[in-house]
């Protein structure tokens, strides 16, 4: 075992304060990180609140968060094939699965049957608990580590581990490219991701925010259109536009009104979590729409992505905190005050 310290809620609600515990002992197969920074996601503020109680199993604490981890490898199993120490890695949501299932064998761990194991929040396949990237260290399997290409910076790149590969997986799996029109709902932390990906990939990229005082963001994000959901004439004048929808917004919203802007066959994604059921009529379905999720990507996909982002010089527009700011962060993130990603620059621990 060896010593490490980060930040923690200790209890549901409670603020983030200083936590020292142990990470597993180095097996054949980890490699060890030395964490040089982590996203701040809205799911790690929903996760410390217990704020999905309905859908998850009890919550564990002292909670340390974090699954968009960025940093160097320091040393690594005796079976290690895949990273050398020096190498810049990442680490995302999950950092195991069962590895036989259906889903597991077709590069899908994020949707295990079995056992996908969270990289905090949840238990290990000993019971241990995990705890994530607010924290000096991690050790994590070989096979569930990222390898970051040389010319990202690592703090930008953080939150490509769950930002971005959230929006990759969708504009991929629904085959977004040259002469798709797709619509982003909500330019935040997930919307602007979406922006940059699918302007890349080659689409008609339009934002949905719900005024226009982002909209030369927008633009300068790769945005083509933009439009405000809170003017009326937007749902007429984009009725039956859109092949997809990428739908990224937690906040309550009729989602049968977004429907309407859909064309024949066309799809919305919803890669947010409301907290609350949002109520969906049959009849907005009728023209062969679809209403669709999904979440994250496997480790191969990840990677795809992350090479992608190199090819395209993509990463998160972001603001770097120190690790004693992160509790004024929680509160900007849930009164959307941060153009667009917090990232907390692990070093700062160290004060």
């Amino acid at each position: 075992m060896s010593q490490a310290k980060g930040f923690a809620a200790h209890t549901a609600k409670a603020p983030l304060a200083p936590y020292s515990f142990e990470r597993r002992e180095l097996g054949e197969h980890d490699v060890l990180i030395d964490i040089h920074y982590c996203g701040v996601c809205h799911s790690d503020i929903h996760q410390v609140r217990n704020e999905w109680s309905d859908y998850q199993e009890e919550a564990i604490f002292p909670m340390v968060p974090g699954h968009e981890i960025t940093g160097l490898v320091t040393a690594t199993g005796g079976k290690v094939t895949k990273y050398k120490i020096g190498d810049k890695v990442g680490v995302g949501c999950f950092v195991d699965s069962c590895r036989t299932c259906a889903e597991c064998k077709r590069g899908l761990e994020q949707y295990c049957s079995v056992h996908t194991v969270w990289t905090y929040n949840a238990r290990d396949n000993e019971g241990v608990p995990t705890y994530g990237g607010y924290s000096d260290k991690i050790v994590v399997d070989e096979n569930y580590v990222l390898s970051i290409p040389k010319n990202l910076p690592l703090d930008a790149s953080a939150p490509l581990l769950c930002a971005g590969i959230t929006l990759y997986s969708p504009l991929k799996h629904w085959n977004a490219g040259p002469g798709k029109k797709v619509a982003v709902v909500g330019l935040g932390g997930l919307g602007h991701m979406g922006v940059k990906l699918a302007h890349a990939m080659g689409a008609e990229v339009t934002v949905l925010s719900q005024s226009l005082k982002k909209q030369a963001d927008g633009k300068r994000l790769g945005a083509d259109h933009f439009y405000a959901t809170s003017d009326p004439a937007t749902f007429e004048k984009l009725k039956g536009s859109f092949d997809l929808i990428l739908n990224t917004v937690s906040a309550q919203m009729d989602w049968n009104q977004l429907l309407t802007l859909l064309k024949v066959d066309g799809s919305m994604v919803v890669v947010a979590l409301p907290e609350k059921p949002i109520p969906v009529a049959s009849f907005a379905l009728l023209q062969r729409k679809s209403l669709a999720g999904s979440a994250i990507g496997g480790i191969r996909e990840t990677q795809e992505m992350l090479d992608f982002c190199a090819q395209h010089n993509i990463a998160s527009d972001i603001e770097l905190i120190p690790i004693q700011k992160v509790n004024e962060a929680f509160e900007r993130v849930v009164n959307s005050d941060v153009r667009y990603r917090f990232v907390i620059d692990m070093g700062s621990l160290k004060k």
